[in-house]
């Protein structure tokens, strides 16, 4: 008998994605609920959302929004030899190198976060949020925001500076 990942493989591994988010959204709903809620970063208009999650090159990643921040995270592949929480790990994605941070998050695992937002109180809504999110996405998984900074007269760049990711997006949807 052949398995559904097997007749579907791409819905499979988009469906694996997009639980994998669900479940750190979880993870993160536990979190508001237990300990951040009462704290003086949380947004009270703002929830846990697990945005835009997929698999990328082996790895799951996507954006997740909580009423405290907003990060670019991904799964860590299982025997990565910089998987230690607090450990640096450069990833390359479409638009760019991107370091994330290493962390630990039960009952998830081990992840990569890379901050955007923290605290939340530029957002006065969820869709606001949501729309930036998405927006950011986006833009890091769109190989053209990487040619226009790596062409032949592009300056020499580091890894992606998230301000100055952050105020190009800002200032692409505005435009």
């Amino acid at each position: 008998m052949i398995s559904d990942r097997e007749q579907h493989p791409r819905r499979s591994v988009h469906a694996d994605a997009s639980a994998w988010g669900e479940m750190l959204a979880a993870a993160y709903r536990d979190i508001a609920d237990r300990s951040m809620r009462d704290l003086p970063i949380f947004n009270e208009a703002l929830s846990v959302e697990a945005i835009g999650f997929r698999a990328r090159e082996g790895r799951v990643v996507g954006m997740m929004v909580t009423p405290w921040f907003m990060n670019v995270v991904t799964r860590m592949r299982d025997g990565t030899s910089q998987s230690s929480p607090g450990t640096n790990l450069r990833l390359r994605l479409p638009a760019g190198d991107i370091e994330f941070t290493v962390s630990e998050l039960a009952p998830v695992g081990s992840i990569a976060s890379y901050s955007l937002f923290s605290p939340m109180f530029e957002f006065e809504d969820m869709a606001s949020a949501r729309a930036t999110a998405e927006a950011v996405l986006a833009a890091l998984m769109s190989p053209a925001n990487r040619a226009a900074s790596h062409g032949p007269d592009a300056p020499n760049i580091t890894p992606i500076d998230r301000r100055t990711f952050l105020r190009g997006v800002q200032t692409e949807r505005r435009a």
